[in-house]
């Protein structure tokens, strides 16, 4: 198998290992009333400040629609409080309650235990070679995510969709 194959095979593994292996770790116990996708909502939202609904669907790239849907759900769940800003009524606020901190702490710890078992295997320089490259991946999807999406919605405009 020649280097770019491997890298491939590699890099689709992670991919579809993380998001099973993130999937059995995190939804368990006191958070099985949660989806996967709830719990990366409550890590957007973050322990800090209240957010508004339109940050935090900006920041994990969905609709508002799709955001208020989990958020619906995480506020019947006890995990989010959802307010209207005392500034702004047409604000609406999101901030994490108890068992929402609970999991976001869940999930930030399943994390910091792969980081640390990542980089437990290399010394000090070739984890930086490995956050650079990986960084550099990183710049390209950004350089091309608006390049797909436009034309995306062109091909969706000429009725060239596979639906």
């Amino acid at each position: 198998m020649d280097l770019e194959k491997t890298l491939n095979t590699l890099l689709v593994t992670i991919f579809q290992d993380l998001m099973d292996i993130e999937q059995k770790a995190l939804i368990t116990g006191e958070f099985q009333d949660i989806t996967l996708n709830d719990m990366h909502v409550i890590e957007a939202i973050g322990t800090g400040e209240p957010q508004t609904s339109s940050t935090i669907a900006k920041k994990l790239s969905v609709t508002m629609g799709t955001l208020t849907k989990a958020i619906d759900r995480l506020t019947k769940n006890d995990y989010v409080l959802r307010e209207r800003s005392e500034v702004d009524k047409r604000l609406v606020l999101l901030s994490l309650k108890e068992k929402g901190e609970r999991a976001f702490y869940h999930h930030q710890k399943f994390h910091e235990d792969m980081i640390h078992a990542l980089i437990a295997q290399f010394n000090k320089d070739e984890a930086e070679f490995l956050a650079k490259s990986l960084d550099g991946l990183i710049d390209y999807f950004k350089a091309n995510k608006e390049s797909y999406e436009k034309e995306n919605i062109q091909e969706q405009a000429a009725g060239n969709t596979d639906d």
